[in-house]
């Protein structure tokens, strides 16, 4: 069976062979995978010896830099062919001078790059045009890789870099004719995790957000994309982005938000969501006072309960008693229902608010969590006590 092999120079440097993945050539050869890159990049062109001799020996002493140059590739050769038998076929040598030649069963990520890319020129429909990008940019997983051996390989960074910008500012004027807004804001966050000090990136994803209803993200955008100019360029903001600002302040006073994109965005995070809501006693207090509010106005029912691991008199180490706490939390994220609210009350104690429930349904709830724990912690000698109270009534619950 023919092996499948990607080669990826974008993003850092492997052979991957029928799935399994490699880089081990470049600390084997540095000078080799450098060799490689640049033949890769001229696309079958031949590159003279002496070019190449000039590139991976420029200003270095060589008594015979020809036949450093044919022990080089030879041990490429063999080194790719130990990767997978007949990679090192690719390196072909033609009246002095060499090139990559990629066989049917190899395939290249900056070559395909650039192959979506040069599909572009041609007449097409936008949803070819579209399905050109989104491969092109999920190719580019990062710079082309560098090992400092090459004396133009920082211009073919550079070039490269500057082709991937390119097609990323041509999706996004293709969405924008669609007002694809949430694809922007995704394009523009992969494409800044590459190149976070674009600014052209930054102003298209804050107009986006600003499509979007969601303004206030945007100035934080703005304020963080201002921050990093000053600490790494000592630039203050253009006046592209200055105009940008003035657009997110009248947003942020005019933009009538739309109630079914709020609802839809709320009704999206409580189904991400599952279990009951842990928080911090803070928070755990803001919403118990809000709920008490509630139970005054509505007349509805709310029950506080407590959870405790150990006695008050007992020396359980501190390690015991995170661990115990531990397994005790995640009984509760899975046996306390979506509208239950959980804190961690002191270092052995959790506080939880079950909205509406009575004793007898309260008490099932703790004595099932009571029972889980004693099925986990049964042979630890590790106590266990709960109280549960409606709010504003008298407490119950098992010493």
């Amino acid at each position: 069976m023919t092996n499948r092999i990607l080669i990826q120079l974008l993003g850092g440097f492997s052979i991957t062979v029928n799935g399994q993945c490699s880089d081990l050539l470049a600390a084997k050869s540095r000078k080799g995978v450098s060799l490689m890159e640049h033949l890769i990049l001229q696309r079958s062109k031949p590159v003279s010896s002496q070019r190449l001799i000039r590139e991976l020996w420029a200003g270095k002493r060589n008594d015979s830099p020809e036949s450093a140059l044919k022990t080089m590739v030879s041990r490429l050769r063999s080194l790719l062919n130990g990767a997978s038998p007949g990679l090192g076929g690719c390196i072909v040598s033609e009246q002095g001078a060499y090139a990559w030649q990629s066989l049917p069963f190899v395939q290249v990520d900056v070559l395909s790059f650039l192959d979506e890319l040069e599909a572009l020129h041609g007449e097409q429909t936008n949803d070819v045009r579209r399905c050109h990008y989104r491969r092109a940019l999920q190719l580019y997983a990062g710079d082309l890789f560098q090992t400092g051996d090459m004396v133009n390989g920082t211009m073919q960074v550079s070039w490269l870099h500057k082709e991937y910008l390119e097609a990323v500012y041509a999706y996004v004027e293709l969405l924008k004719e669609t007002e694809e807004y949430n694809e922007i804001c995704n394009v523009c966050e992969q494409a800044l995790r590459i190149d976070d000090l674009d600014e052209h990136l930054h102003i298209e994803r804050m107009r986006a957000m600003v499509n979007l209803n969601r303004s206030a993200d945007a100035l934080n955008e703005y304020r963080r994309v201002t921050r990093l100019n000053r600490q790494y360029l000592d630039v203050e903001p253009s006046e592209e982005m200055q105009a940008c600002y003035c657009q997110l302040a009248k947003a942020g006073k005019t933009l009538k938000f739309n109630l079914d994109a709020i609802r839809n965005e709320l009704n999206q995070r409580d189904r991400e969501r599952t279990g009951p809501f842990f928080c911090d006693y803070q928070a755990f207090k803001e919403i118990y006072n809000i709920q008490m509010r509630n139970l005054e106005r509505l007349g509805s029912t709310m029950f506080l309960s407590m959870v405790m691991v150990g006695d008050a008199d007992d020396e359980i180490s501190a390690v015991r008693r995170e661990s115990a706490m531990a397994g005790l939390q995640e009984i509760l994220r899975w046996n306390l229902r979506k509208g239950d609210i959980v804190t961690r009350f002191s270092p052995a104690i959790f506080a939880m608010l079950l909205p509406t429930v009575n004793y007898a349904t309260g008490s099932m709830v703790m004595e099932r969590i009571e029972h889980l724990f004693y099925q986990e912690y049964s042979g630890r000698a590790i106590p266990l006590h709960y109280r549960i109270s409606p709010l504003g009534g008298p407490v119950q619950g098992k010493a």
